[in-house]
């Protein structure tokens, strides 16, 4: 399992190959024995293949083509409909509907997803992680039928590679890994950890594609600029309110 944990990439192109039913139960079944807050398994993982709803998904994921020709898109949901529905026909009353509750289920939820990405990359699958299932998560709501107390809160596609990328550069160990207690960043402890990524020939050439002039201007101004973010915080919190997990106004 070390080896394609380390070799992960995410795959934008797939075959038109079918995923077997036998191959995505034991996947699936992987996500389901993921750690889970309290052995509440306050999640649900949306399996689509069908076409046409994988259009309608499509739309709500900026409309990414990898999310119509990969054969398996999953949704990956906190769910507290299930857990207080369980609770109240066996003469408990729920407390679910705050913010702490949604996260626990967005947790229990990302959890559950690594573990599928992790199984189905051990089957020779490639998956690809779409975070614009928060961006959408409205509209994603309508297209799956999510009742009160469901929320979406990541996405994959999945499917058998049509090539394999290269692999994607990642940071040095000492920028995410702190002993003891954490320990903040020095101008010169960040001159060190973005030295190698900020000289790629892939950075410079998205420099030029862009016509900045650093590699953070690429990420501030371009792809999740202030605007954006909180114009999707407000949807978001809005999603999370109507689907009971925040007071009203």
């Amino acid at each position: 399992m070390i080896n394609e944990i380390l070799n992960h990439r995410s795959i934008r192109k797939y075959k038109p190959d079918a995923v077997s039913k036998e191959i995505l139960d034991e996947i699936l079944l992987a996500g389901s024995r993921a750690s889970t807050t309290g052995n509440m398994q306050v999640y649900s993982m949306i399996v689509t293949t069908n076409p046409t709803i994988k259009e309608r998904l499509w739309e709500t994921h900026f409309k990414q083509d990898m999310v119509k020709t990969a054969p398996v898109h999953i949704t990956f949901c906190a769910d507290f409909n299930r857990f207080t529905t369980w609770c109240r026909q066996r003469k408990a009353e729920p407390g679910y509907d705050n913010y702490l509750s949604f996260f626990t289920g967005a947790i229990d939820a990302l959890l559950a997803s690594q573990n599928v990405c992790l199984e189905a990359e051990a089957h020779g699958l490639g998956i690809c992680y779409l975070g614009t299932a928060t961006y959408n998560a409205d509209k994603i709501i309508d297209i799956l039928n999510l009742p009160h107390g469901v929320v979406p809160v990541a996405a994959i596609v999945m499917g058998y590679p049509e090539a394999m990328p290269e692999l994607t550069e990642r940071l040095p160990m000492e920028s995410v890994v702190h002993y003891e207690t954490y320990r903040d960043f020095t101008p010169e402890i960040i001159n060190a950890i973005y030295k190698e990524r900020e000289a790629s020939v892939q950075t410079l050439e998205l420099l030029k594609t862009n016509n900045t002039e650093t590699l953070a201007q690429i990420f501030t101004d371009k792809r999740y600029t202030k605007k954006d973010n909180e114009y999707f915080s407000e949807k978001y919190l809005d999603v999370i309110r109507k689907q009971g997990f925040l007071p009203g106004d």
